[in-house]
């Protein structure tokens, strides 16, 4: 009888190849599924359902939520997998545990916690090697190197018309743009990922935001459906069924039987204009960026709070958060480090508690409740 595997494409990572971190007793499933179960039960993973997409402080029940988007994100990857006779568990691993290390408040976070990294001396703050370095070594889950790999370079806000793999990659090498994506600015943005699961991921990112981001500013009235581009849509489509319908189809067209992932010229092209017009129409719209400034000044309020709480903590009288946060750090060598951690891991909602319990005297925040 044929093994479901001995049926992928010769493109295709097999879970034979798997290759782990530490030893680990085999069961029943394969090394990619269990990454899968590994991922869902996550501290991350359960945190994903209170942290921004987009739009955060509005009062819509039908807003992304980074929960959604990375749902999203493996069934349209497993669509095109499965179509190009791809390892389906290892690309619906990458998915899931693609975005576990954003920040409270989406990308606006990640660039204030990067701000701090910078000022600090502490090396760079992106979201797709925190996320790593929440499953490996926060939760110290023995995810297979392929699946951390993808996860490392999903950059979905990097877009080019051709993504190649080099199957050649080794552990060692993966561990090396793990570590300079900490310590070289933007290193993160190119790296080029071990397996052709990954390359379908980080399109089906793109795909899976860019016309529900839309679908979400609609709602919340940023923009209007009439006034997206007539011409983008003519290629693409005026809503989020029929522009996940289309790049797919045209992704599956023109990269079967191919060593890479690729679009068309004329989908491609329009992918890059609509992505331009969202970043100038939604984006840096006021309504995604509203009290941006009072943010910016939370996240250095609470990162140097939490440093004077760790140096001056009293175990025995402090709050059951303070006792979390301090036990927290304490486990790693890099205090600075650990403090980004523990706010990288944050909802928004734990966030906006924290700002409250140490600076409500201060600010008036609530503007920020939304709820």
């Amino acid at each position: 009888m044929v093994s479901r595997e001995e049926l992928l494409s010769p493109y295709a990572c097999k879970s034979k190849d798997a290759i782990l971190l530490r030893e680990e007793t085999e069961d029943i499933r394969p090394t990619f599924y269990r990454d899968i179960d590994k991922i869902i039960h996550s501290s991350g993973y359960t945190r994903y359902i209170d942290k921004t997409q987009v739009f955060s402080f509005v009062q819509n029940d039908h807003i992304t939520h980074r929960v959604l988007h990375v749902q999203l994100v493996s069934k349209i990857a497993r669509t095109i997998g499965r179509s190009l006779n791809l390892n389906e568990d290892l690309i619906e691993a990458i998915s899931l545990g693609h975005d576990i290390g954003h920040t409270p408040f989406g990308h606006k976070g990640e660039e204030l916690l990067n701000k701090i990294c910078e000022k600090e001396n502490i090396g760079h703050f992106y979201h797709n090697v925190q996320s790593v370095r929440e499953l490996k070594d926060l939760e110290k889950l023995n995810i297979s190197v392929q699946t951390l790999d993808g996860i490392l370079a999903h950059n979905g806000e990097m877009l080019k018309n051709k993504y190649e793999f080099n199957k050649n990659k080794t552990k060692e090498e993966f561990l090396e743009d793990l570590n300079k994506g900490f310590e070289i600015k933007e290193y993160s943005k190119i790296i080029k990922p071990m397996t052709m699961e990954a390359c379908v991921v980080r399109l089906a990112d793109v795909i899976a935001y860019i016309g529900r981001d839309i679908e979400d500013a609609i709602s919340v009235g940023v923009i209007k459906r009439n006034n997206l581009p007539r011409d983008i849509v003519g290629v693409l489509g005026d809503n989020n069924s029929k522009i996940v319908d289309t790049l797919i189809k045209d992704i599956i067209l023109n990269s079967v039987d191919k060593p890479y992932i690729t679009f068309s010229k004329d989908k491609f092209e329009a992918l890059i204009t609509l992505l331009k017009w969202n970043y100038k129409k939604i984006y840096l719209s006021e309504e995604a960026n509203k009290n941006y400034d009072l943010i910016e000044e939370l996240f250095q309020e609470l990162y140097y709070k939490y440093l004077e709480i760790i140096e001056n903590i009293d175990i025995k009288n402090c709050t059951e958060s303070q006792k979390d946060l301090y036990e927290f750090v304490n486990k790693q060598e890099n205090k600075k480090r650990a403090v980004i951690d523990y706010m990288a891991g944050q909802t928004d909602n734990f966030f906006i508690k924290e700002c409250e319990l140490y600076f409500n005297y201060k600010y008036n925040l609530d503007r920020l409740r939304f709820f």
